[in-house]
């Protein structure tokens, strides 16, 4: 199971430089020219505490992951990250609109893959969670 976290923790490093490319593959200089200056800046500024958020969590799981599979506490933070990635897979079917994916090729395996991922993430750490690595 270590070797799963650590798995976790670079696809999750990964995942936060990739975010580093969202304002120019979105087009947010165009797409957010209407909207006003402080709804523009929260968009850039949330989104870079996501990804250091992701980061972090992805630094954790690289240089804990003995500590999380094995003592209580490192439980306890799996049952934790194992939550708010269960919450990140329940938004990929509320949060966002079919229209934006269904019936487009690119888009509907974007959607899928990233469902996976999330799948992926919660399942790892609610095992490590329950104890049963």
């Amino acid at each position: 199971m270590i070797l799963q976290v650590k798995l976790l923790g670079l696809v999750l490093v990964l995942l936060a430089v990739a975010h580093a490319g969202f304002p120019r593959y979105f087009n947010w200089a165009g797409e957010l020219r209407a909207v006003s200056l402080i709804n523009r800046q929260m968009m850039y500024i949330h989104t870079l505490f996501i990804a250091l958020a992701v980061l972090l969590m992805g630094l954790l799981c690289l240089l804990c992951a003995p500590e999380l599979v094995a003592t209580a506490l490192g439980r306890k933070v799996c049952l934790g990250l194992g939550l708010f990635w269960l919450a990140r897979l329940l938004v990929q079917f509320v949060g966002y609109s079919p229209a934006l994916w269904r019936g487009q090729r690119f888009e509907t395996a974007v959607h899928v893959g990233f469902a996976l991922l999330w799948t992926y993430l919660t399942a790892v750490f609610f095992v490590v969670a329950w104890g049963r690595a």
